[in-house]
């Protein structure tokens, strides 16, 4: 059946608004991993993402409006799961995360090393400098809270184990998801890893909309306070 993940690796790429950047991504993707199924999640895009990704062979599951990342993300990995895929990929549409990083996030998993394996960007010069504090700031957030080393907390390039797919669902629908499911893992206990993957801040805009989801984010850890304040115990 087209589409089927059939136990192997399956890449998740939330879009919106990502007609100019998203064949890149999925043709990076489909030349590091030629046998994955790539699913990209069209988030109610007003212009040609839908068709840019069909064009280039992937999967692509469309909202009939925008529902945000989490939502986007939620939808591709529930149709990889169903698919049967044994390791999900999850990377943004913009071509800031390097589709030829993608086998470096995925080989812990397959060694069975890791449930969950983060693709961890370097705090330098081409991360704006905003972007840098509050990156160093969820960073050792998470550390605290999960007991261990999280160089990258924001990241959205990941790979997840299918056992942690399966148990970790966050109900946030937009950028909060990431951090939710993060922290979920941590305190699960799951094995989270993380790689060394380029600090790419380029084309176009980001889609986070500052205060927003800032304040979503911090929702997001007060409900570890305890972890924060006295650690995990």
């Amino acid at each position: 059946m087209p589409g089927r993940a059939d136990g192997a690796v399956a890449v998740v790429i939330p879009a919106y608004q990502a007609a100019a950047t998203l064949g890149a991504v999925v043709t990076g993707a489909r030349q590091v991993l030629p046998d994955a199924t790539i699913y990209v999640v069209d988030d109610g895009s007003g212009d040609e993402t839908g068709a840019g990704g069909r064009g280039k062979g992937a999967t692509v599951l469309a909202h009939p409006r925008n529902l945000g990342k989490g939502a986007a993300l939620r939808t591709g990995i529930d149709r990889a799961l169903a698919d049967g895929a044994a390791i999900v990929v999850t990377l943004d549409a913009d071509g800031q995360h390097p589709p030829e990083d993608i086998p470096r996030l995925v080989a812990p998993i397959a060694r069975g090393e890791a449930d969950v394996v983060l693709g961890a960007r370097a705090r330098t010069g081409a991360m704006p400098l905003a972007r840098r504090y509050t990156n160093w700031l969820s960073a050792a957030l998470a550390s605290r809270i999960g007991d261990c080393v999280v160089p990258d907390a924001q990241t959205g390039f990941r790979a997840l184990a299918r056992r942690a797919a399966e148990l970790v669902r966050p109900r946030e629908t937009r950028y909060d998801f990431e951090a939710a499911f993060l922290l979920e893992a941590l305190t699960r206990g799951l094995r989270v890893r993380s790689v060394p993957i380029a600090t790419v801040y380029a084309g176009r805009p980001s889609h986070f909309r500052h205060w927003e989801d800032t304040w979503r984010l911090a929702r997001v850890f007060t409900r570890y306070g305890r972890r924060i304040i006295f650690g995990a115990r």
